[in-house]
């Protein structure tokens, strides 16, 4: 087996953050699975003309509003709408998944857009228990399953014969792995593996900083990976002024507020005002998942961000931002690349 092409190395804070880009394919009120499949092959062709690392989607299951769920099919029809961006899976739900299929699957990718394919691992079900008995998931509590099913996962990538079993294609795929997570759970797990974190901090910032200082602490060095690389979510709604970047963000806004009450629903249009209408456990909420944002203009995001990567030391973001109307949502990440350039420059 050649040698694993080298991932991205940690940089030195205060001279360069990546910044990368989360899709997860939104669908709108009004809207169509085409169109917002359509919508996301523009949305990374104009994140990678503005210097975006990568373009992730991630697998949700039974979910309304998200397009995403056939991660892998998305991946590819990304991945030949581009030339240069890496295209990958943030994440793919692992325990729903043979890891010999996953290894096809990504090994297929890889022949198709090499040196182009990540593969971030996440070990939550991307749905509820209804959806996931559909899933023909088996619901395994022991917490050695998901380590044993990434270790199979590598094993088929390395092609060094442990399965029994060569994955075709896959074997000898050079697909870099993540483990993604919320916990301290994916930290410890991606330190003892030596493989790049990424934690959700966009949606689930209560772990955030004991999570990277464990993985740093104990972070072994690995074939793919010689140093600790973190990345971390944060949401943007960046605008022209930042009551318009106000009312971007209801849309999201509306969407969480809907989901953590148990009533899912496709991106709603944007409402003036919103969290003016919400009682307190509505804010409470949005105050809660919503910690790791930034909303505002040009000038606010780049404070927002700025203290953001003081505080966590990320090599790199993964911006995520749904917004209700496309041309919107591309000019939101278009401020954001320039506020990120400005905030490495100084």
């Amino acid at each position: 087996m050649a040698p694993f092409p080298p991932a991205p190395s940690p940089p030195m804070f205060g001279v360069m953050t990546a910044y990368s880009l989360l899709d997860l394919v939104p669908v709108v009120e009004g809207g169509t699975v085409s169109q917002s499949l359509a919508n996301a092959a523009d949305l990374a062709r104009h994140v990678e003309a503005l210097g975006f690392e990568r373009y992730w989607c991630a697998e949700h299951h039974g979910m309304a509003g998200i397009a995403s769920a056939a991660t892998a099919v998305v991946i590819g029809h990304v991945a030949a709408a581009t030339r240069t961006i890496r295209v990958g899976a943030g994440g793919i739900m692992l325990p729903n998944h043979a890891p010999l299929v996953i290894a096809e699957q990504f090994g297929t990718l890889e022949a198709l857009f090499p040196g182009r394919i990540d593969l971030g691992l996440g070990r939550a079900p991307g749905s509820d228990q209804r959806v996931a008995r559909a899933l023909r998931r088996t619901l395994d509590s022991d917490p050695n399953a998901f380590p044993r099913d990434v270790m199979e996962l590598q094993s088929y990538f390395a092609d060094d014969g442990q399965t029994g079993i060569r994955a075709t294609p896959g074997a000898g795929a050079h697909v870099p792995l993540w483990i993604l997570g919320s916990s301290l759970f994916g930290a410890q797990l991606a330190a003892a593996l030596g493989l790049p974190y990424a934690f959700a901090s966009h949606f689930a910032p209560d772990a955030l900083d004991q999570a990277l200082a464990i993985y740093r602490r104990d972070f072994k060095p690995s074939a793919q990976l010689d140093k600790p690389y973190v990345m971390c979510g944060f949401n943007v709604f960046a605008a022209d002024s930042d009551a318009e970047a106000e009312l971007l963000a209801s849309s999201q806004q509306q969407a969480f507020v809907a989901l953590r009450t148990g009533n899912p629903r496709q991106l709603p249009p944007p409402v003036a005002d919103y969290r003016d209408t919400l009682g307190a456990q509505g804010n409470a909420i949005l105050d809660h998942v919503l910690q790791c944002s930034a909303v505002g203009s040009r000038a606010t995001i780049e404070r927002r961000i700025a203290a953001f990567v003081e505080r966590t030391r990320a090599d790199e973001l993964m911006i995520a931002s749904a917004i209700y109307d496309h041309d919107a949502r591309k000019h939101s990440l278009t401020i954001t690349a320039e506020a990120m350039r400005e905030t490495v420059a100084a």
